[in-house]
């Protein structure tokens, strides 16, 4: 894959946390109480508070996504601004929160995690329609049983890079109890100052937070409340037109073949591709390879538009007993 190909060193390092804030944080009552707490501060100890966070040495390293994601030419566009000035001052990726706003299945989460890919920074995952409360980000008290820390410690901790891409898939879904806000962690996390000092309340250690990449999706920016979305450039994706599902269709396509030995050309048929690019890009992987299982089945090693069609009909048919 041409993304293999990253132009972004790792070249430089930043404290994350401070080693002697966790030796105190050891001897405090809590972590002696607490063996699960005392286990991740050993960890914390071991692993160092050291991360490297990620330089471009290039603004040209996010053009493959033109191609991979034709639909959001205006993020893209705004994260090569971004770019140019991180290189330009030989400083790490750095760009405000985003929120990627549009209908279901247009690409967003692929989007970002082919942003991810192409920075070189890593990627972490949080689906908040799951989320019932705002523990999940930021930690529960060690006081409380069965208490751990959040997502964004575990990240950071955990992780080898600063500034990762860290994904809150369809935001505007978060719900659960309005004393445990799933969002309430962001307010202080989309902000630069206060994410410097930011306190996971299970670790109660001081984090820098301030490099990570925040990326959100959303289908409904009404449910969002208004600081956090003033806290975000909010960016409208549009569905694909015609030639940009056709591109997106032939792009997957390519990618499926060369990942695998089934034998179907490298060059697709431009009848399949036609009535591929008519499926919303969620849908086009999983009718691509159906239609790869059904070509095989009949004994071809190249798809045809039933081979397609027969995914769709599968997709409507119940089983009954």
């Amino acid at each position: 894959m041409e993304t293999a190909e990253i132009r972004i060193p790792l070249a430089d390092a930043r404290e994350i946390y401070r080693v002697g804030d966790v030796d105190r944080a050891l001897e405090d009552s809590a972590a002696q109480r607490n063996e699960a707490l005392a286990s991740f501060y050993d960890r914390m100890k071991k692993l160092g508070g050291t991360r490297f966070v990620v330089k471009p040495s290039r603004t040209d390293a996010l053009d493959p996504l033109y191609e991979r994601c034709p639909n959001f030419g205006e993020v893209i566009d705004d994260l090569k601004k971004s770019m140019a000035l991180a290189v330009s001052g030989n400083e790490p990726v750095s760009f405000a929160p985003m929120l990627l706003l549009g209908e279901p299945g247009i690409g967003k989460t692929h989007f970002a995690k082919a942003m991810a890919e192409q920075l070189g920074t890593g990627y972490q995952f949080v689906s908040m329609s799951s989320l019932t409360a705002g523990w999940i980000l930021s930690g529960a008290s060690a006081q409380w049983n069965h208490a751990k820390p959040g997502k964004v410690a575990n990240t950071l901790v955990g992780g080898e890079v600063a500034n990762p891409v860290i994904v809150l898939d369809e935001v505007d879904k978060a719900g659960g109890d309005s004393r445990y806000d799933p969002m309430g962690a962001l307010y202080e996390l989309f902000e630069h100052d206060t994410a410097r000092r930011f306190r996971d309340e299970f670790v109660d250690v001081e984090m820098d937070a301030s490099h990570i990449l925040w990326v959100t999706t959303a289908n409904d920016e009404r449910h969002i409340p208004e600081p956090i979305l003033n806290r975000m450039n909010v960016y409208t994706i549009p569905r694909p037109d015609a030639d940009e599902s056709f591109q997106i269709a032939c792009r997957l396509y390519r990618e499926i073949v060369s990942a695998h030995d089934w034998g179907f050309p490298r060059d697709p048929d431009d009848d399949v591709m036609e009535r591929l690019s008519q499926y919303p890009p969620r849908e086009q992987r999983r009718a691509l390879m159906a239609a790869f299982g059904n070509a095989k089945l009949a004994g071809r090693d190249a798809l045809t538009v039933e081979d397609l069609d027969a995914f769709r009909k599968g997709g409507k048919r119940k089983i009954g007993f």
